[in-house]
């Protein structure tokens, strides 16, 4: 009786399961299929196969601009806080203080914050030192919204790193930034390079923040919001979000196959004590016991 309960209850989770993702993704799947649609109403039945949607998205300086502007917001936020998170992801698992623990929890918070508050309080604090809406404002805030998943993703690559390899690197006479950059550091290379990439991939996205911060220089999603309200857009931006789409599908894929591949990592072996090891002057050196 109990087995045939779990067998009804496994069924109806699996039906759960495919409807969840018929309605979350299923309106992502119509943006290709209307991009391709030869008519600018958004409706069925399609009225033929065309690319002149796509061929639309050449030659408008408008469009060119606000790409330019994500581009470059999004390299710049995504480099800070790719830094940001490494410092504190490894100050919060080797510096052994409450300080760098509270850090750690600090920059993780915005995730759990609403966007709109996150973009009314930048607002109100970029207004206060002077900066007012602009592209500075913006990288800012996109900095602290990206943040919390570089902290996320390094804080699980150090911690991955047996604890051990840096202690035998600050036994042999490194110092704590010697050990970092030079162990810590290649170690976490992938994590890094992951890192960077969904956080470009965020700060790429992002609509709340840069709807309050933007200035005279509006980024991608921006540009696109303007455009929902002519119906002879509707298609255009269609063919954009679609390649949006791509492009963000591929950098996330290959974001996540370095992260694993990082987590997945070997440990370098210790050396075996019975063989020589070569100096950088060429000597051959024995490990003491």
């Amino acid at each position: 009786m109990s087995d045939a309960r779990m067998q009804g209850g496994g069924r109806w989770l699996g039906v759960y399961v495919v409807a969840y993702l018929v309605f979350l993704y299923l309106p992502v799947l119509l943006i290709p299929l209307f991009s391709i649609n030869n008519s600018i109403q958004a409706a069925f039945p399609l009225q033929g196969f065309t690319l002149q949607w796509y061929a639309t998205l050449f030659g408008n300086s408008a469009l060119s601009g606000a790409l330019l502007n994500s581009l470059v917001i999004g390299a710049i936020a995504a480099t800070g806080a790719t830094l940001c998170g490494i410092t504190v992801s490894y100050m919060d698992l080797y510096g052994r203080s409450p300080l760098a623990a509270t850090i750690s929890a600090i920059a993780r918070l915005p995730i759990l914050i609403p966007g709109v508050i996150v973009g009314i309080s930048l607002l109100i604090l970029v207004n206060l030192i002077g900066l007012g809406p602009s592209r500075v404002a913006i990288v800012l805030g996109h900095i602290l919204v990206a943040l919390p998943t570089t902290v996320v993703i390094m804080r699980s690559r150090f911690a991955a790193i047996p604890k051990t390899i840096r202690e035998a690197a600050l036994d042999l006479g490194a110092s704590d930034w010697t050990t970092f950059r030079r162990v810590m550091l290649p170690l976490s290379l992938p994590a890094i390079v992951s890192a960077f990439m969904l956080a470009f991939l965020i700060s790429f996205d992002e609509f709340i923040v840069v709807f309050f911060l933007a200035g005279t220089e509006p980024t991608l999603p921006l540009y696109i919001w303007s455009q929902l309200r002519f119906p002879k857009s509707l298609p255009t931006v269609m063919a954009l979000g679609t390649s949006i789409l791509a492009v963000s599908f591929v950098i996330a894929a290959i974001a996540e196959i370095l992260r694993h591949r990082g987590l997945s990592a070997p440990a370098p072996r210790p050396a075996d004590p019975s063989q020589p090891k070569q100096t950088e002057r060429g000597e051959l050196q024995w490990h003491s016991t």
